[in-house]
Protein backbone atom coordinates (compact mmCIF):
# COMPACT_ATOMS: atom_id res chain seq x y z
CA UNK A 1 0.00 0.00 0.00
CA UNK A 2 2.79 2.40 0.90
CA UNK A 3 4.60 1.54 -2.30
CA UNK A 4 1.48 2.24 -4.34
CA UNK A 5 1.00 5.60 -2.62
CA UNK A 6 4.65 6.44 -3.23
CA UNK A 7 4.30 5.62 -6.93
CA UNK A 8 1.20 7.77 -7.20
CA UNK A 9 2.90 10.61 -5.37
CA UNK A 10 5.92 10.51 -7.69
CA UNK A 11 3.64 10.33 -10.71
CA UNK A 12 1.72 13.34 -9.42
CA UNK A 13 4.97 15.29 -8.97
CA UNK A 14 6.00 14.44 -12.54
CA UNK A 15 2.65 15.61 -13.89
CA UNK A 16 2.90 18.79 -11.84
CA UNK A 17 6.38 19.59 -13.14
CA UNK A 18 5.24 18.96 -16.71
CA UNK A 19 2.19 21.18 -16.18
CA UNK A 20 4.29 24.01 -14.73
CA UNK A 21 6.71 23.79 -17.65
CA UNK A 22 3.86 23.86 -20.16
CA UNK A 23 2.25 26.85 -18.46
CA UNK A 24 5.55 28.74 -18.49
CA UNK A 25 6.08 27.99 -22.19
CA UNK A 26 2.54 29.05 -23.08
CA UNK A 27 2.94 32.23 -21.03
CA UNK A 28 6.09 33.16 -22.96
CA UNK A 29 4.43 32.38 -26.29
CA UNK A 30 1.36 34.39 -25.38
CA UNK A 31 3.48 37.38 -24.36
CA UNK A 32 5.45 37.31 -27.63
CA UNK A 33 2.28 36.98 -29.71
CA UNK A 34 0.40 39.65 -27.74
CA UNK A 35 3.19 42.20 -28.00
CA UNK A 36 4.40 41.33 -31.49
CA UNK A 37 1.10 40.93 -33.32
CA UNK A 38 0.37 44.69 -33.60
CA UNK A 39 3.61 45.15 -35.56
CA UNK A 40 2.87 42.48 -38.15
CA UNK A 41 1.77 43.57 -41.58
CA UNK A 42 2.73 42.91 -45.17
CA UNK A 43 4.82 46.07 -45.23
CA UNK A 44 6.57 45.08 -42.01
CA UNK A 45 7.60 41.76 -43.55
CA UNK A 46 8.58 43.02 -47.01
CA UNK A 47 10.07 46.47 -46.45
CA UNK A 48 13.71 47.14 -45.49
CA UNK A 49 14.34 48.74 -42.12
CA UNK A 50 15.39 52.34 -41.63
CA UNK A 51 16.40 54.67 -38.80
CA UNK A 52 18.44 51.88 -37.15
CA UNK A 53 15.45 49.55 -37.22
CA UNK A 54 12.98 51.87 -35.53
CA UNK A 55 11.13 52.29 -38.83
CA UNK A 56 10.45 50.11 -41.85
CA UNK A 57 10.32 46.33 -41.84
CA UNK A 58 12.35 43.14 -41.60
CA UNK A 59 13.12 42.24 -45.21
CA UNK A 60 16.92 42.06 -45.05
CA UNK A 61 16.99 40.81 -41.45
CA UNK A 62 14.81 37.85 -42.41
CA UNK A 63 16.85 37.16 -45.54
CA UNK A 64 20.10 37.38 -43.58
CA UNK A 65 18.84 34.92 -40.99
CA UNK A 66 17.73 32.48 -43.71
CA UNK A 67 21.10 32.79 -45.47
CA UNK A 68 23.00 31.92 -42.30
CA UNK A 69 20.67 29.04 -41.48
CA UNK A 70 20.74 27.54 -44.96
CA UNK A 71 24.51 27.89 -45.36
CA UNK A 72 25.14 26.34 -41.95
CA UNK A 73 23.02 23.30 -42.79
CA UNK A 74 24.58 22.93 -46.24
CA UNK A 75 28.01 22.87 -44.61
CA UNK A 76 27.15 20.77 -41.57
CA UNK A 77 24.80 18.23 -43.16
CA UNK A 78 27.34 16.26 -45.27
CA UNK A 79 29.78 16.27 -42.34
CA UNK A 80 27.08 14.90 -40.03
CA UNK A 81 26.09 12.22 -42.56
CA UNK A 82 29.70 11.17 -43.03
CA UNK A 83 30.38 11.10 -39.30
CA UNK A 84 27.24 9.05 -38.59
CA UNK A 85 28.06 6.55 -41.33
CA UNK A 86 31.66 6.26 -40.16
CA UNK A 87 30.60 5.49 -36.59
CA UNK A 88 27.85 3.02 -37.53
CA UNK A 89 29.24 1.27 -40.62
CA UNK A 90 33.03 1.39 -40.30
CA UNK A 91 33.84 1.51 -36.59
CA UNK A 92 33.31 -1.89 -34.97
CA UNK A 93 34.60 -1.18 -31.47
CA UNK A 94 31.92 0.01 -29.04
CA UNK A 95 34.57 1.86 -27.05
CA UNK A 96 35.69 3.83 -30.10
CA UNK A 97 32.05 4.60 -30.99
CA UNK A 98 31.42 5.86 -27.48
CA UNK A 99 34.54 8.03 -27.69
CA UNK A 100 33.46 9.68 -30.94
CA UNK A 101 29.91 10.08 -29.65
CA UNK A 102 31.18 11.82 -26.51
CA UNK A 103 33.31 14.22 -28.56
CA UNK A 104 30.47 15.16 -30.89
CA UNK A 105 27.83 15.53 -28.19
CA UNK A 106 30.17 17.51 -25.92
CA UNK A 107 29.88 20.35 -28.44
CA UNK A 108 26.38 20.96 -27.05
CA UNK A 109 27.92 21.82 -23.67
CA UNK A 110 30.20 24.53 -25.04
CA UNK A 111 28.83 28.07 -24.44
CA UNK A 112 27.83 29.75 -27.66
CA UNK A 113 29.94 32.82 -26.93
CA UNK A 114 33.04 30.58 -26.94
CA UNK A 115 32.04 29.28 -30.35
CA UNK A 116 31.92 32.87 -31.51
CA UNK A 117 35.33 33.77 -30.06
CA UNK A 118 37.12 30.62 -31.18
CA UNK A 119 35.39 30.61 -34.54
CA UNK A 120 36.26 34.21 -35.26
CA UNK A 121 39.92 33.66 -34.31
CA UNK A 122 40.18 30.62 -36.57
CA UNK A 123 37.94 31.50 -39.50
CA UNK A 124 37.85 35.27 -39.33
CA UNK A 125 41.49 35.97 -38.42
CA UNK A 126 43.54 32.88 -39.34
CA UNK A 127 41.62 32.04 -42.54
CA UNK A 128 40.95 35.75 -43.18
CA UNK A 129 37.21 35.45 -43.74
CA UNK A 130 36.64 38.45 -41.45
CA UNK A 131 33.27 39.52 -40.13
CA UNK A 132 31.07 37.96 -42.79
CA UNK A 133 28.13 35.66 -43.31
CA UNK A 134 30.57 32.92 -44.33
CA UNK A 135 32.28 33.09 -40.93
CA UNK A 136 28.93 32.91 -39.18
CA UNK A 137 27.77 29.99 -41.32
CA UNK A 138 30.94 28.01 -40.58
CA UNK A 139 30.55 28.61 -36.85
CA UNK A 140 26.86 27.68 -36.88
CA UNK A 141 27.65 24.54 -38.88
CA UNK A 142 29.92 23.33 -36.07
CA UNK A 143 27.32 24.22 -33.44
CA UNK A 144 24.45 22.34 -35.09
CA UNK A 145 26.55 19.31 -36.01
CA UNK A 146 25.52 17.28 -32.91
CA UNK A 147 21.83 17.99 -33.52
CA UNK A 148 21.93 16.77 -37.12
CA UNK A 149 24.16 13.79 -36.40
CA UNK A 150 22.06 12.58 -33.46
CA UNK A 151 18.96 12.35 -35.65
CA UNK A 152 20.79 10.61 -38.50
CA UNK A 153 22.66 8.20 -36.25
CA UNK A 154 19.56 7.21 -34.29
CA UNK A 155 17.78 6.36 -37.55
CA UNK A 156 20.72 4.30 -38.79
CA UNK A 157 21.02 2.42 -35.52
CA UNK A 158 17.31 1.49 -35.69
CA UNK A 159 17.83 -0.28 -39.01
CA UNK A 160 17.48 -4.06 -38.48
CA UNK A 161 20.76 -5.93 -38.81
CA UNK A 162 19.29 -8.32 -41.39
CA UNK A 163 19.41 -5.55 -44.00
CA UNK A 164 23.15 -5.24 -43.57
CA UNK A 165 23.53 -9.02 -43.60
CA UNK A 166 21.72 -9.25 -46.94
CA UNK A 167 23.96 -6.56 -48.39
CA UNK A 168 27.13 -8.23 -47.16
CA UNK A 169 25.94 -11.57 -48.50
CA UNK A 170 25.73 -9.93 -51.93
CA UNK A 171 29.33 -8.83 -51.62
CA UNK A 172 28.67 -5.13 -51.07
CA UNK A 173 31.46 -2.98 -49.75
CA UNK A 174 30.74 -0.83 -46.67
CA UNK A 175 30.35 2.23 -48.90
CA UNK A 176 27.96 0.46 -51.27
CA UNK A 177 26.03 -0.86 -48.28
CA UNK A 178 25.72 2.65 -46.84
CA UNK A 179 24.79 4.22 -50.18
CA UNK A 180 22.28 1.64 -51.43
CA UNK A 181 20.70 0.30 -48.25
CA UNK A 182 21.37 2.39 -45.14
CA UNK A 183 20.82 5.91 -46.43
CA UNK A 184 17.69 5.15 -48.52
CA UNK A 185 16.13 3.48 -45.47
CA UNK A 186 17.04 6.33 -43.11
CA UNK A 187 16.45 9.41 -45.23
CA UNK A 188 13.61 10.63 -42.99
CA UNK A 189 16.04 10.88 -40.07
CA UNK A 190 18.43 12.92 -42.19
CA UNK A 191 15.69 15.36 -43.20
CA UNK A 192 14.50 15.64 -39.60
CA UNK A 193 18.05 16.35 -38.44
CA UNK A 194 18.50 19.02 -41.09
CA UNK A 195 15.28 20.79 -40.07
CA UNK A 196 16.16 20.62 -36.37
CA UNK A 197 19.60 21.98 -37.24
CA UNK A 198 17.94 24.88 -39.03
CA UNK A 199 15.82 25.57 -35.96
CA UNK A 200 18.90 25.46 -33.71
CA UNK A 201 20.78 27.84 -36.00
CA UNK A 202 17.84 30.26 -36.03
CA UNK A 203 17.98 30.59 -32.25
CA UNK A 204 21.67 31.47 -31.94
CA UNK A 205 22.69 35.06 -31.22
CA UNK A 206 25.98 35.24 -29.32
CA UNK A 207 27.96 33.19 -31.85
CA UNK A 208 27.05 35.43 -34.81
CA UNK A 209 26.68 38.77 -33.05
CA UNK A 210 30.25 39.90 -33.72
CA UNK A 211 31.31 37.38 -36.38
CA UNK A 212 28.66 37.61 -39.10
CA UNK A 213 25.98 40.19 -38.30
CA UNK A 214 25.74 43.88 -39.07
CA UNK A 215 23.60 45.93 -36.70
CA UNK A 216 22.50 48.39 -39.38
CA UNK A 217 23.16 49.44 -42.96
CA UNK A 218 23.75 45.98 -44.45
CA UNK A 219 21.48 44.60 -47.17
CA UNK A 220 21.85 41.61 -49.46
CA UNK A 221 25.43 40.22 -49.34
CA UNK A 222 27.32 40.63 -52.60
CA UNK A 223 30.35 38.54 -51.69
CA UNK A 224 31.55 35.99 -49.15
CA UNK A 225 33.15 38.80 -47.15
CA UNK A 226 29.96 40.78 -46.51
CA UNK A 227 28.11 40.68 -43.17
CA UNK A 228 24.35 40.32 -43.04
CA UNK A 229 21.64 41.75 -40.79
CA UNK A 230 19.81 39.14 -38.74
CA UNK A 231 16.60 39.03 -36.75
CA UNK A 232 18.54 38.15 -33.59
CA UNK A 233 20.77 41.23 -33.65
CA UNK A 234 17.86 43.38 -34.83
CA UNK A 235 15.90 42.39 -31.72
CA UNK A 236 18.92 43.10 -29.53
CA UNK A 237 19.38 46.61 -30.93
CA UNK A 238 15.71 47.55 -30.71
CA UNK A 239 15.30 46.13 -27.20
CA UNK A 240 18.00 48.46 -25.93
CA UNK A 241 15.86 51.47 -26.89
CA UNK A 242 13.22 50.83 -24.24
CA UNK A 243 12.10 54.49 -24.15
CA UNK A 244 10.74 54.32 -27.70
CA UNK A 245 7.43 52.46 -27.85
CA UNK A 246 7.68 51.99 -31.63
CA UNK A 247 11.12 50.37 -31.34
CA UNK A 248 9.86 47.99 -28.68
CA UNK A 249 6.85 47.05 -30.81
CA UNK A 250 9.14 46.34 -33.76
CA UNK A 251 11.40 44.27 -31.49
CA UNK A 252 8.45 42.14 -30.37
CA UNK A 253 7.34 41.82 -34.00
CA UNK A 254 10.80 40.61 -35.03
CA UNK A 255 10.76 38.15 -32.11
CA UNK A 256 7.41 36.80 -33.29
CA UNK A 257 8.71 36.33 -36.83
CA UNK A 258 11.81 34.51 -35.55
CA UNK A 259 9.67 32.35 -33.27
CA UNK A 260 7.37 31.50 -36.18
CA UNK A 261 10.34 30.37 -38.29
CA UNK A 262 11.65 28.13 -35.50
CA UNK A 263 8.22 26.62 -34.77
CA UNK A 264 7.60 25.97 -38.45
CA UNK A 265 10.86 24.04 -38.76
CA UNK A 266 10.26 22.04 -35.58
CA UNK A 267 6.67 21.16 -36.51
CA UNK A 268 7.78 20.15 -40.01
CA UNK A 269 10.41 17.84 -38.56
CA UNK A 270 7.83 16.28 -36.22
CA UNK A 271 5.44 15.70 -39.11
CA UNK A 272 8.17 14.04 -41.17
CA UNK A 273 9.21 11.91 -38.22
CA UNK A 274 5.63 10.78 -37.52
CA UNK A 275 4.38 10.25 -41.09
CA UNK A 276 7.44 8.66 -42.66
CA UNK A 277 9.40 5.67 -41.46
CA UNK A 278 11.95 3.31 -42.85
CA UNK A 279 10.61 0.40 -44.86
CA UNK A 280 11.95 -2.03 -42.27
CA UNK A 281 9.59 -0.62 -39.62
CA UNK A 282 6.41 -0.92 -41.70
Amino acid sequence: MNKRMLDRGLLGIIYLIALVGMIMMLAVLWEVVRRGWPALSLEFLLQPSSNFGAEGGLLYQTLGTIILMAAAVLIGFPIAVGSALFQTEYVRSEGVRAFFRAIIFSLNAVPTILFGLAGYLFFGVYLETGVSWLTGALILAIMILPTIQASIQSSIECLPEKYREVGMSLGMTPWALARRIVLPQCWHGAITGALLGLARAAGETAAIMFTAAAFSGATWPRSFADPVPTLQTHILVLAQDSADATSLTHAWGAALVLLAIVFFLILTSLVIRSRFSMEAQR
